[in-house]
């Protein structure tokens, strides 16, 4: 199945985590051109080592870089017809003992909502100009739950925005959609080859993630898509 990929400019934002590193491998078999952003340079020359991808620095907290890393894709590739953003601290590095605590909240919304929203208003004009463009953020599953008021804000955040701009931005030909995974494995076991609820690889969330980019799902924006299967239990619209 052609995904109507090749020679798109595709920013994955984020690309050297596990997710971003295999969506990063998927879009560039696909056929698209693929330009890895993240604040390491020493991560970036990995990735640009293993994949043979592009690559920029970018730090999503700042808008001056923010804006120099779409500059610089836009003046060494052209127009950035996919963006993937990916690039947010691990749930895992939030602090569970200051889980109500305001300023984690906020420091939450910055290092995930805000960065995401960042980059997403600085390439949603050459996108809306161009006729076409794919926007996916990667999210989480903790935006169904209540266990952290800072790990659902962030992601309630990341979807809220991503549902608003979708609206914005319809009848443009460019779509906006949320994927949500659950706690990702770095390897393949029994259980995510058998679809266990919970468990998803790198791989797998990548798939979705690069359907979401293909030409065919124009129909499909604003939505968000569980990976990993929802939490069991919860009924979620």
């Amino acid at each position: 199945m052609d995904l109507g990929l090749r020679d798109i400019v595709a920013f994955v934002v984020g690309g050297t985590g596990l997710i971003g590193e295999a969506t990063a491998r998927l879009l560039q078999e696909e056929g698209a051109t693929v330009v890895v952003g993240a604040r390491s340079e020493d991560s970036l020359a990995r990735v640009a080592g293993e994949l043979g991808v592009e690559t920029v620095v970018v730090d999503t907290a700042e808008q001056a870089s923010v804006d120099a890393a779409v500059a610089s894709v836009n003046e060494r590739f052209g127009t950035i017809g996919v963006l993937v953003n990916t690039a947010a601290p691990s749930a895992q590095t939030l602090d569970p003992g200051r889980s109500s605590d305001p300023e984690q909240v906020v420091e939450g919304l910055q290092g995930k909502a805000m960065g995401y929203l960042r980059m997403t208003n600085a390439v949603l004009p050459q996108m809306r100009e161009a006729g076409y463009g794919r926007v996916v953020q990667v999210n989480g599953q903790n935006m169904y739950v209540t266990g952290s008021i800072t790990g659902t804000v962030r992601n309630a955040g990341v979807a809220i925005a991503a549902k608003a701009l979708a609206d914005q931005v319809a009848g443009t030909g460019v779509t906006i959609n949320v994927v949500n995974p659950g706690p990702v494995r770095e390897d393949a076991s029994p259980r995510t080859e058998r679809g266990v609820p919970g468990d998803s690889t790198p791989e797998q969330v990548a798939t979705v993630v690069v359907l979401l980019c293909s030409r065919g799902v124009a129909a499909v924006s604003g939505e968000f898509v569980s990976v990993g299967h929802k939490l069991p239990g919860l009924v979620g619209y």
